[in-house]
C-alpha cells in the first residue's frame, strides 16, 4: 500500500506546474533550499548528487539555482526567473562540517522534499519535519553507536580469521575508540585529534597484550581495531567526484581522507615507540587459524554494524546488512575466479546498479543499498597498512607496493560505481 501511494505521488508530481510555487515568496523558497542542501551535505552525500539534487528540487521551486558544493562549505546562488535578475539574485555561503553518513536522515530529508514538491507538504511544515530530525541523541543510541565500533572491529577480525585473542582485543579496542568518538562529539580539540589518540590506544593496548599475555598478529589487529575511523569510503568518494568533474570537491576530499590515513599512522606509531621506551617487546606472528564457519558469522555481525554505524532506520536494517553481505560475497566469490580487482569491480557494478534501482521503483534513496555494498570493499585498511609497514621497515618500496594495492582497489571500485550508473542509470541524485 505504501510502495502505490509513493508511486501515485510520483505520478502525480509530473502535472504540477513549476509556476504552482509562485505563489510561495521568493524568500521561503529559497531559506527551504539552503535548509535541504545544508541537511543533505551534513548526511553525507557527495557533491555530484547534492548539486543535482539541489537543482532537481529548485526546478520545482520555480527558483533558479546554481550550486556549488564541497567538502567542507557550499555556496547558492539563486533568481527568480519571474523577475529581472539584478532585482532577485541571492548568494548564500555556508561553512559547514565534513558530513557524517545518516541513512535515516537522509531517507526522510528525502521525503520530506518529495512532498514538498508533489504539494503534499507546505514550506512551514516542511522546515518543522526537518527540525525534527535535530532532536537530540538518546542515551540508547548513543550506547548502539559505541557498540557498533566495537562490533565492526570484532567482525573485521573474524573475517580475516584471526585467533580468539585477536578478536577479543580488536573488539576491546573497538568499543574504547568508540566511548572515545562518543566523549569527543562536543569536544572541537579532542575531536580534531580522535584519529591519532583512538590509533594510539589501539596501538598501545595491542602491544601490551602482544608483550605480556600471547602472540598476536599486531598490525592486523590494530587496523581491525581501527576500521570505523579508516577513510576509505572517502577515498572513493574522492576519486569518484574527480571522475565526474567535481575537481575542488574530489581533490579536498582525497585529501582529508589522506590527512586521517597519516593522522592514524602517527598514532600507532607513537604507541609503538613508546612501547620501545617501555623495554617491551611485542610478540607478533601470522595467525590465520579460524574455520569457514568464523567468517560467515563474523559476516553477519559485520552486516549489522555497519547498519548501526551509517544509523540506518529499523524498517532498513535488513535491506542495509542484505547489501552489505553481498557486496562482501561478490567480491569474495568472483574475486577467486577471475582475481581480485575484477570481483570489487563486478560488486561494485552490481550493488550500483540495485541501489539504482531501489531509487528508481521505491522512490528512496539508492544509498540505502550503494554505500553499505561497498564498505566492505574500500581500501582504507590496505592504505593504513602500507605506511605502517613503510614506517617500521623504512623501506620506500614497501609503500609503493601498498599504494599501488590502493590505486587498484580504488580504480575497480570507481569503475564499478561509473559502470553501474550506465548499466541502470539512476533516476534519482540520492
Amino acid at each position: 500500500m505504501r510502495s502505490f501511494a509513493r508511486h501515485a505521488t510520483a505520478f502525480a508530481l509530473l502535472f504540477i506546474p513549476a509556476t504552482a510555487f509562485a505563489s510561495i515568496s521568493f524568500a521561503d523558497r529559497v531559506a527551504f533550499l539552503v535548509e535541504l542542501a545544508d541537511r543533505l551535505h551534513r548526511y553525507g552525500t557527495t557533491a555530484q548528487r547534492l548539486e543535482g539534487a539541489i537543482t532537481a528540487v529548485s526546478r520545482k521551486l520555480h527558483v533558479d539555482c546554481e550550486p556549488w558544493s564541497n567538502p567542507t562549505g557550499m555556496i547558492l546562488t539563486f533568481n527568480d526567473p519571474s523577475r529581472p535578475e539584478e532585482e532577485s539574485e541571492i548568494t548564500r555561503v555556508l561553512r559547514l562540517p565534513v558530513g557524517d553518513t545518516d541513512l535515516h536522515r537522509l531517507a526522510e530529508t528525502d521525503r520530506i522534499a518529495e512532498e514538498v514538491m508533489a504539494g503534499t507538504l507546505d514550506l512551514a511544515q516542511a522546515h518543522a519535519a526537518m527540525g525534527a530530525l535535530d532532536r537530540p541523541p538518546t542515551r540508547r543510541w548513543r550506547i548502539m553507536q559505541v557498540l557498533g565500533y566495537g562490533l565492526a572491529a570484532t567482525a573485521v577480525a573474524g573475517l580475516l580469521r584471526l585467533p580468539w585473542l585477536d578478536i577479543a582485543v580488536a573488539g576491546f579496542n573497538g568499543l574504547i575508540i568508540g566511548a572515545l568518538s562518543d566523549y569527543a562529539t562536543h569536544r572541537p580539540r579532542l575531536r580534531e585529534a580522535t584519529e591519532a589518540v583512538a590509533a594510539m590506544l589501539a596501538g598501545l593496548i595491542t602491544a601490551l597484550v602482544a608483550s605480556l599475555i600471547a602472540p598476536l598478529n599486531q598490525n592486523t589487529v590494530i587496523i581491525a581495531s581501527l576500521i570505523v575511523l579508516l577513510p576509505g569510503l572517502a577515498l572513493t568518494n574522492a576519486v569518484n567526484e574527480l571522475t565526474s568533474q567535481h575537481l575542488v570537491s574530489g581533490t579536498a576530499r582525497f585529501a582529508g581522507a589522506v590527512t586521517t590515513v597519516l593522522k592514524l599512522t602517527v598514532g600507532a606509531v607513537i604507541a609503538l615507540y613508546i612501547t620501545n621506551l617501555l623495554g617491551l617487546e611485542p610478540w607478533v606472528h601470522a595467525s590465520r587459524p579460524q574455520p569457514a564457519w568464523v567468517e560467515t558469522c563474523s559476516l553477519v555481525l559485520a552486516a549489522f554494524a555497519f547498519a548501526v554505524l551509517f544509523r540506518a532506520s529499523r524498517r532498513d536494517y535488513l535491506l542495509v546488512m542484505m547489501a552489505a553481505a553481498s557486496g562482501y560475497l561478490i567480491a569474495r566469490y568472483a574475486g577467486e575466479s577471475l582475481g581480485s580487482p575484477s570481483g570489487i569491480f563486478l560488486a561494485a557494478l552490481l550493488l550500483t546498479a540495485a541501489g539504482n534501482a531501489y531509487a528508481r521503483w521505491w522512490k528512496r534513496p539508492g544509498a540505502i543499498i550503494r554505500l553499505p555494498g561497498i564498505i566492505l570493499l574500500v581500501p582504507g585498511s590496505t592504505s593504513l597498512r602500507g605506511l605502517l609497514s613503510m614506517i617500521q621497515q623504512q623501506d620506500a618500496v614497501v609503500g609503493q607496493d601498498a599504494l599501488l594495492a590502493v590505486l587498484n582497489v580504488l580504480l575497480a571500485l570507481v569503475a564499478g560505481l561509473l559502470f553501474g550508473n550506465l548499466l541502470l542509470p539512476p533516476g534519482r541524485n540520492l
